[in-house]
């Protein structure tokens, strides 16, 4: 499943994103991986890149990798290394299950200073880890500083980035469980990379070399469904997902999804749900608080 999220659009240009703005690693990492994620990405902190080539101190991340990988089950969580450095995870859930982590970090949250590097190659000589001080401590200095709040932003936007694709994991899942023809796999993964975007039949047909005649038979005798309909269910759970945040409101859920006018977003949601979506957050609501 992670090698399939990792070939999707979404991801490689989200991770190219990511890479740009924040000039900080990120790698999607399997549940129980035994490998230190962020070795050899773009942006690896050169302390760690340092550190990585030791057994003593390789032994201490992954045991770091561990730690975060197990407090990160409900929620992301930010975990600090011996060095002060820190790591963070964020988990990537379908239904009940963890399938995997989004990972960051490799940063300190303060400017670090040469009273905490002596610390730091103290703990080195107790691991009997045989490095270069000298090329360590230009490396350590080197380690790139954010503030606890711009940390925190950074965090919040992979947790998006996490809910996005735990719905392609869905979906992905659900392609190779019927088996279905190549072209409406790579067609229903398409309308998902692009649901929250004006989407056309045309598109779509385009997307995956065939006639939108050939695609609209083809992808109605797969699914059950028209383009239309297809897409427009897929719209709809995501508002459902995003109406469970009591500060988003139904029109920002409904033009997010992907809804081009308040009046058709109504009338498909009354439709599919049997309910306004109005009536369908209060329904929601009261169930949460009994």
């Amino acid at each position: 499943m992670v090698d399939g999220l990792k070939g999707t659009k979404i991801y490689q240009d989200y991770i190219t994103a990511f890479a740009d703005t924040f000039s900080l690693p990120l790698a999607l990492r399997a549940l129980n991986s035994v490998v230190m994620p962020l070795h050899g990405t773009k942006h690896e902190a050169p302390f760690c890149a340092l550190m990585a080539r030791t057994n003593k101190s390789c032994s201490a991340c992954l045991e770091l990798q561990a730690r975060v990988e197990q407090e990160a089950q409900l929620e992301p969580q930010t975990l600090k290394c011996f060095a002060g450095l820190c790591d963070s995870a964020v988990p990537i859930r379908v239904g009940d299950n963890v399938i995997a982590f989004l990972q960051t970090g490799g940063i300190l949250l303060h400017k670090p200073n040469r009273r905490e590097f002596k610390k730091v190659t103290r703990e080195l000589l107790k691991f009997g880890t045989d490095v270069d001080v000298k090329k360590l401590e230009e490396a350590y200095f080197q380690t790139r500083v954010l503030d606890r709040t711009q940390y925190e932003a950074v965090i919040r936007l992979l947790t998006i980035f996490a809910k996005h694709l735990a719905e392609i994991s869905t979906q992905l899942t659900t392609m190779k469980q019927q088996a279905e023809a190549p072209m409406i796999t790579r067609a229903k993964l398409y309308i998902v990379e692009h649901q929250t975007e004006e989407l056309s039949l045309v598109q779509a047909a385009k997307a995956v070399n065939t006639s939108a005649f050939y695609f609209c038979k083809m992808f109605h005798q797969a699914t059950g469904l028209t383009f239309t309909d297809y897409l427009a269910q897929l719209r709809v759970e995501k508002v459902k997902n995003l109406l469970q945040n009591p500060q988003k409101t139904i029109s920002e859920a409904a033009f997010e999804a992907g809804f081009q006018s308040l009046s058709q977003f109504n009338r498909v949601f009354r439709h599919l749900v049997g309910e306004t979506p109005t009536a369908w957050r209060a329904n929601l609501h009261r169930s949460s608080a009994a």
